[in-house]
């Protein structure tokens, strides 16, 4: 229960954690009555009933990989309100507040395997280099992308940003529907959960410094209930040394 109120972890991921079945921990959130994590709103924690969305995959790694940018307030040194407390944190941030910090992702739809990296902007050539890179990483892991989705951002727009894919599709998300793009944006969700917010940061770069080793638990380690509790690097025969 305490992993439910303050981590708001579903059953898998409880039953993982505590190496118990996942039926023992569904009964145990149902004699309590909690509510679904899907009927929380992921803000106040408070029962919200949400419509449930439609949910799709491609049937094979490198098929679709959704990219997107997450702007990340930086910690000011010394700490923020979550070390300091929020009077004392946000007088910190007005002296010392160092702007943000803009976490790049490229997340495979069908594995969830993702390769993402902190970066000082969002511009169109810094897009257009990190897809390279990331490009560079799935074929590595034996990934050839042949589609990308982003949203309509002035730097996926742009011509570098063309370039850099060469011949993959370009696909792009509805106006207004970020849930065309849901994988990351799931991604988005846990890794405020589980890195940013998880723990309490002297500075931003003490933050920035874990993050790598955060991913590398994601990607290999993590269970995923949206792929039946695998983690991403199961769904991608190359890493686990099986054949495609």
């Amino acid at each position: 229960m305490a992993l439910r109120f303050t981590r708001r972890w579903g059953p898998h991921r409880i039953a993982y954690h505590l190496r118990l079945h996942r039926s023992t921990v569904g009964r145990v959130l149902a004699r309590y009555r909690m509510p679904l994590l899907t009927h929380l709103d992921q803000a106040t924690g408070l029962p919200v009933r949400k419509p449930k969305p439609v949910r799709y995959e491609v049937d094979r790694p490198g098929r679709l990989v959704h990219v997107d940018i997450k702007k990340q307030g930086r910690i000011p040194n010394g700490g923020g309100h979550r070390m300091l407390g929020r009077q004392a944190g946000n007088r910190n941030n007005k002296k010392r507040g160092r702007g943000y910090a803009f976490l790049h992702h490229a997340v495979d739809d069908h594995s969830r395997l993702a390769y993402s990296e902190i970066l000082a902007d969002e511009r169109k050539e810094t897009a257009a280099a990190f897809w390279r890179r990331a490009n560079a990483f799935f074929q590595q892991a034996g990934i050839a992308v042949t589609a990308v989705m982003t949203d309509n951002g002035s730097c996926y727009r742009s011509r570098d940003f063309a370039a850099a894919l060469g011949d993959i599709q370009h696909r792009w998300t509805k106006p207004y529907r970020p849930q065309t793009n849901g994988k990351v944006e799931r991604f988005n969700r846990t890794l405020a959960a589980e890195w940013a917010y998880a723990a309490t940061y002297a500075s931003d770069e003490a933050r920035a410094a874990t993050y790598n080793a955060w991913l590398h638990h994601y990607n290999h380690h993590r269970p995923h209930t949206g792929i039946g509790g695998q983690t991403p690097s199961a769904r991608v025969p190359n890493l686990t040394g099986k054949n495609i």
